[in-house]
């Protein structure tokens, strides 16, 4: 976990390189203003703490009272921390497996939980996204919309496929993929394998028990809300950050610009998306020209993209981290 920490400033260079080339200084950054800033972490926890309610809501609807309603949320929002240090934004399903197993809860029913949280979160994420990415369309951005609409659709349509269709299909590991395992790891590679299968087949067993029942479409609707309303809060954070630089923004259009640029910052090039978040709202919100990033006078700064980053990336992380030890990482005892 250590090497997380070490990548962090790794994050950073992309802002130095922005700061220099367009010569923001730290009294930029400052004069956004104590209140905004803290207005726009605070918009920011929202959404990590709808994202952890979610995620207790949906393990207490499948497993009862086995645990605590707000530690599960903790959990849920410690979790974040893998994502933010990992391109792609993946990795925080393997923290929530972790403590679920550690409570003693059987592995199918760990994955399907940790599943139906994933297939939620993006299948929101992948809707605003593709909103954001025909308004560029529109706006004959081309470039941006594609990056933003290939990414978006792609991303949204396989986890849509492999959820839905792991209650009629018996997935398993792929005979390629196994084959090298085995011919590899021998008896050990054939132990994985055959462990990897079995995991897979309880899962789309679980899969084909409940996504049909009545309540599984309750949770998953509930669900996907939650989904929606954390988005939201994470897309209105650039408009408060915007408004302490003077720079006025809707609340739909702020969170057009900020998923527009989740999308293009879930490219896996950069560790947590850096630069590409950053790149992706000036992109498209500077008259949706992605190769004009040299803003004109009244369009967004990018001391309010840099104020922004900060606040919803740099901040959370602390907080994330800190979650992530004392929850998620701590001495867990089983539930009986």
């Amino acid at each position: 976990m250590n090497w997380r920490l070490v990548v962090i400033p790794v994050t950073l260079i992309p802002i130095f390189i922005i700061a220099i080339q367009f010569d923001i200084k730290i009294e930029d950054v400052l004069a956004i203003g104590f209140f905004p800033f803290a207005a726009a972490v605070v918009a920011m926890m929202i959404k990590l703490g709808l994202q952890g309610v979610k995620f207790a809501y949906i393990a207490r609807k499948y497993l009862g009272n086995f645990d605590s309603f707000w530690k599960l949320t903790g959990v849920r929002v410690g979790s974040e921390f893998i994502k933010f240090t990992t391109p792609m934004f993946v990795g925080a399903e393997f923290v929530v497996l972790y403590y679920l197993h550690k409570k003693g809860v059987k592995a199918s029913k760990s994955a399907w939980i940790a599943i139906m949280d994933i297939v939620t979160e993006v299948f929101a994420a992948g809707l605003l996204s593709i909103m954001a990415g025909i308004i560029a369309l529109m706006n004959e951005a081309y470039v941006v919309a594609a990056i933003i609409l290939a990414t978006s659709i792609i991303v949204t349509f396989l986890w849509l496929v492999m959820f839905f269709l792991s209650s009629v299909h018996m997935f398993q590991v792929p005979k390629i993929l196994a084959n090298l395992v085995i011919k590899l790891g021998k008896e050990k590679g054939t132990k994985y394998i055959d462990k990897t299968n079995t995991w897979m087949e309880e899962v789309c067993t679980m899969s084909k028990e409940n996504l049909k029942t009545s309540e599984s479409k309750k949770i998953f609707t509930v669900s996907f809300l939650f989904s929606l309303a954390s988005w939201s809060f994470y897309g209105i954070s650039f408009m408060i950050i915007a408004m302490g630089t003077g720079y006025v923004i809707n609340a739909f259009d702020s969170i057009m610009a900020v998923m527009g640029a989740n999308a293009i910052g879930n490219l896996p090039i950069t560790v947590g998306g850096s630069g590409l978040a950053e790149f992706g709202i000036v992109a498209y919100l500077n008259n949706l020209n992605p190769f004009d990033f040299d803003i004109p006078k009244g369009v967004v700064a990018w001391d309010a993209v840099i104020g922004w980053r900060i606040a919803t990336y740099y901040v959370p992380i602390i907080i994330t981290w800190l979650l992530l030890v004392k929850l998620a990482l701590s001495r867990i005892s089983k539930t009986q």
